[in-house]
């Protein structure tokens, strides 16, 4: 094999706690993720001489180490002392610095297309076990699907899979710094935390109705708060027939979640000509994977 096609898909929080701050700088979360088929393209060649090349279709992301495809590929190189070199071709969709874990789900698909190329036969938790170390979103990326993360979102819990549901995926116009927000976020007495066991039940249950009445992300105190036009745009899929809305991650993703389709496609058409919403997708809750067909 000397070619490889991947897929990276994005995430949505359903559910996003806070729990702490360690000493090292990193925060214990415990929170639900849940893919959305909402995908970035890889393709990772094999090449005779050294090196890595990444090339992506937007100018303004690094193609070198501050890359985080870049890095995935480097350590297994340097690891395994794999003597060819690779050339990636990155084709975004999903938004950048949204919330979405894009550039984790880039990573976590260089590191599987890496040991699928070069016959590495690494399981997928040796594979988790390297990619926390460039990212504490890469082992879920690398799991995909419905999974309750704990830790620093290292420790992973697979979940019965997401009951059918759509999702109106909105994109401000502006990027959030995912340090930023966690090194502004006060946790006390007074923050009031999501119901995450409620939301496992509720999957468990295949209750869209219990999900929805439970969506909560205390990184909204945060980011939120900076930028009113996020709850605007909660309020907005709400009056057109989302069950609820949160934000995703660190932001500025709003998600809506609708029980029916129509509904989702109508608010979806609604945003797109919002002008406080870049970008505006119907999505479904998938598995992951990253094998492209």
């Amino acid at each position: 094999m000397d070619e490889i096609r991947l897929k990276a898909y994005a995430k949505v929080n359903l559910g996003l706690d806070v729990l702490g701050r360690r000493e090292n700088g990193y925060h214990d979360v415990r929170m639900i993720m849940q893919n959305v088929n909402l995908f970035d393209k890889l393709t990772i060649r094999k090449k005779k001489d050294k090196g890595i090349k990444v090339k992506t279709n937007l100018s303004y992301l690094p193609t070198d180490s501050n890359n985080l495809v870049y890095r995935a590929a480097a350590m297994l190189i340097e690891e395994f002392d794999i003597r060819s070199g690779v050339d990636i071709d990155l084709y975004k969709f999903i938004p950048v610095a949204a919330g979405m874990a894009g550039g984790s789900a880039d990573a976590a698909a260089v590191l599987y297309g890496m040991n699928e190329l070069f016959g590495l036969d690494l399981s997928l938790e040796e594979l988790m076990k390297r990619g926390v170390k460039l990212g504490a979103d890469i082992p879920y990326c690398l799991m995909g699907g419905t999974v309750l993360a704990e830790g620093i979102g290292e420790k992973l819990t697979r979940l019965r899979a997401c009951p059918d549901c759509y999702f109106v995926v909105a994109k401000p116009p502006f990027a959030v710094s995912t340090k930023l927000v966690y090194e502004k976020l006060v946790i006390d007495e007074s923050t009031v935390h999501p119901d995450i066991d409620g939301i496992m039940a509720a999957i468990e249950n295949q209750d869209v109705n219990g999900i929805a009445s439970r969506l909560l992300n205390v990184l909204e105190t945060v980011t939120a708060k900076e930028y009113p036009d996020i709850e605007g745009i909660k309020t907005k899929m709400r009056e057109h027939g989302a069950l609820n809305a949160l934000m995703s991650g660190s932001g500025p993703t709003v998600f809506g979640i609708f029980d029916d389709k129509d509904k989702a496609d109508e608010c979806n058409r609604i945003l797109r000509q919002d002008s406080r919403v870049k970008t505006a997708y119907v999505a479904e809750c998938c598995n992951g994977g990253f094998m492209a067909k």
